[in-house]
């Protein structure tokens, strides 16, 4: 029998760039209708990533250079507008966000399947199907288009991905960012049984990124504060080095293959001083710090390749879901709150005492 859907629903709009204010908690928004490719998901959880305060506070934007905690509840003073997101045009308001969605298909556009109601699911962050699946060119699942702080969201049906697990919807929230992120960087320099240095190692991704080089046979050297070492290497990490450290006194110039890096800041020329001639650096963020410092000498005369990471492959996702099903990655939820109250939620995140992630439940309909 096919779901009875409401034509309202319950969700949080960003109604501007800014600080926590310009979230609103609304119970009368029109519920979405898929398009002939799309489904309707009926949404249960969805986690809270870096994007989504990015994006709320304009951070994307060239003219901001500040580190992310700078202007994570407040906003900034000056943001412009035209290039705050992550394709670089304007963002369109009001705006669902929430890049993490895990819930169940209640409706199908005329030409998916109608089979597929019912199928417990993720959204692939990156989307590919609205760009034409041009390559480097992607939406992100609530900036470019609405998401999952609602309790419903519409998605291109070939980029919601069935998934059996026996993990609570909670757990499989956790997944679709934060662990993208992670094995895209991982992907994309090859990682194999290697020494890597993940920066920011507490956080959804760095954390992510510890389950899933561990999981490639890698000697993982985590940087994060004391405080959180033994979690970390509950993960799998073996070493966990003080993310204020001397790296190259800690651990010695060219001694690390591969180096994931989600920080920036201060430390960041620090982190090619550590690489060997021929290493790899990834990046997906920068939330230390946009703006940086480079020797071009160290770069060529060590032969380094640096990569920048969104864009991702089809089989990135395609992968993290066989990897939940084969049980070779866990979930790692630190808090749970509930849907309205996302502002204290993101004011936690923003604080990072916690390890892995954030988690939001969506009320059924009709609560």
């Amino acid at each position: 029998m096919t779901p009875t859907v409401p034509d309202t629903m319950h969700a949080v709009l960003l109604t501007g760039h800014g600080g926590l204010d310009q979230l609103e908690y609304r119970t009368d928004v029109a519920v979405p209708r898929p398009g002939p490719d799309e489904v309707l998901i009926r949404v249960a959880a969805a986690g809270i990533n870096n994007t989504d305060i990015n994006t709320r506070i304009g951070w994307y934007s060239k003219s901001v250079g500040q580190a992310t905690g700078s202007g994570g509840a407040t906003g900034f003073e000056s943001v412009d507008d035209a290039d705050a997101t992550w394709s670089g045009k304007a963002l369109e308001f009001p705006r669902i966000q929430g890049a993490d969605c895990c819930g169940h298909i209640v409706s199908v556009g005329r030409n998916v399947d109608r089979s597929r109601i019912g199928e417990r699911v993720l959204v692939r962050t990156m989307l590919r199907s609205y760009v034409d699946y041009r390559p480097f060119e992607c939406w992100t699942f609530g900036s470019e288009c609405d998401g999952a702080f609602a309790q419903f969201a519409v998605a291109p049906a070939g980029e919601t991905h069935e998934v059996d697990s026996d993990w609570s919807d909670v757990e499989l929230a956790s997944i679709p960012c934060a662990y993208s992120t992670a094995e895209n960087m991982l992907h994309r320099v090859g990682l194999g049984a290697e020494t890597v240095l993940i920066t920011g190692a507490s956080g959804g991704v760095g954390s992510a990124a510890v389950q899933l080089a561990t999981r490639r046979g890698a000697t993982v050297i985590a940087l994060s504060s004391p405080a959180k070492a033994d979690e970390i290497r509950a993960l799998g990490a073996d070493r966990v080095v003080d993310r204020g450290a001397d790296l190259v006194a800690e651990l010695g110039a060219g001694s690390v293959d591969a180096v994931i890096d989600l920080v920036g800041g201060d430390q960041w020329p620090a982190l090619l001083d550590v690489l060997r001639r021929g290493g790899r650096y990834a990046t997906a963020g920068a939330i230390a710090g946009p703006i940086t410092e480079i020797d071009l000498r160290t770069l060529y005369l060590k032969d380094l390749t640096l990569l920048g990471c969104t864009f991702q492959e089809d089989e990135v996702f395609a992968n993290l879901i066989s990897y939940i099903e084969a049980g070779e990655i866990r979930p790692n939820v630190a808090k749970v709150f509930p849907l309205r109250d996302i502002a204290q939620a993101q004011e936690e995140f923003l604080g990072k005492t916690f390890t892995g992630k954030l988690v939001l439940t969506v009320p059924e309909a009709g609560e």
